[in-house]
């Protein structure tokens, strides 16, 4: 069968969550599917049991990393190798949904948009080892519920708040047609790019259904779970600038404006939790630089509680 889309599956030292990633794409009701599988020179078996993989089903092949070179540079490896129509990604330790291929193709397929985006949810640990999905929540409802096919950020601002490679499944072209490839060597790699999809896409699709498990580790190694440590922090802040930057250049005002309102109401509280009693001051600095910035964009609008409460905080910093 001549494969239709490929999933690139990044990973570094993922071993112990990355059997369940593989299995979620063996369980995919769409079969017409190839993996590049890009070990970033992991230093358990995460290797391992990529070429295990790649022995038994030939379907996925594996691309090596002599050294790691991050996430970004991983998912641009993949991109490199794509000979299929589509293309999509999976973090080596998140789960595809069993129809995510099928909905994410079949909607691209039937509308002839540049991308389409699903929902997610968290998979957190719970108090038995394992890990429990939770549900969809509001912000990630609001880019991707109710369907629609053939939008744009004009008609659809806030699916600007979907900004993780891995919820959605594009059209090779449109990364061939504009140039489009991850940053190398910066956490959140992934926000500027998902606003430059957003802007530079003639359209994209948006569906309400859950599409990916993204998982909370219950060992706290996830980058996502670093944000108290100032580098990352700062990675973060520039991925979230930069992201309303792009979405400034294309003239989309109120993609930029729903963008701001998100990050100060769900982004900004918990770090202005890790800012109150972090030992470096120049956390709480560069926080409170950036709630300044992004205040000043609001025009003084009215924040629900707790962000009123944490942005009047971190201005002060």
């Amino acid at each position: 069968m001549t494969p239709a889309v490929t999933v690139i599956v990044p990973g570094y030292d993922v071993a112990a969550y990355a059997g369940e990633a593989l299995d979620s794409l063996r369980a995919q009701t769409r079969t017409d599917w190839t993996a590049i599988l890009v070990d970033d020179a992991s230093t358990d078996e995460t290797g391992a049991l990529f070429d295990a993989a790649a022995a038994d089903d030939d379907r996925f092949r594996v691309v090596h990393h002599p050294a790691q070179r991050g996430l970004g540079a991983a998912r641009n490896s993949g991109l490199e190798l794509v000979r299929t129509p589509f293309v999509g990604f999976l973090d080596a330790d998140d789960r595809l949904t069993p129809r995510a291929l099928e909905r994410l193709v079949g909607t691209l397929t039937a509308s002839g948009s540049d991308f389409a985006l699903g929902a997610y949810v968290r998979l957190r640990p719970d108090t038995a080892g394992s890990y429990t999905a939770g549900m969809v929540q509001p912000w990630v409802a609001a880019a991707t519920d109710p369907t629609r096919l053939g939008t744009t950020l004009d008609e659809h601002p806030e699916a600007s708040g979907n900004i993780v490679a891995w919820s959605k499944v594009s059209r090779t072209d449109l990364w061939h047609r504009t140039g489009l490839r991850f940053p190398v060597g910066k956490a959140y790699e992934d926000q500027v790019v998902a606003q430059q999809m957003y802007t530079r896409a003639r359209a994209f699709d948006v569906i309400p259904d859950v599409v990916v498990e993204w998982r909370e580790r219950a060992d706290g190694s996830s980058i996502t779970q670093h944000k108290g440590e100032l580098p990352v922090l700062r990675d973060y802040l520039d991925a979230l600038t930069g992201g309303i930057a792009v979405l400034d250049a294309a003239g989309q005002t109120r993609a930029a404006a729903s963008r701001v309102r998100l990050i100060l109401t769900m982004d900004l509280p918990p770090l202005v939790d890790l800012a109150r009693d972090h030992v470096d001051d120049a956390y709480r600095r560069d926080l409170g630089a950036f709630a300044r910035a992004l205040w000043a964009r609001t025009d003084g609008a009215e924040l629900p509680q707790p962000a009123a409460t944490a942005v009047a905080a971190a201005r002060l910093w």
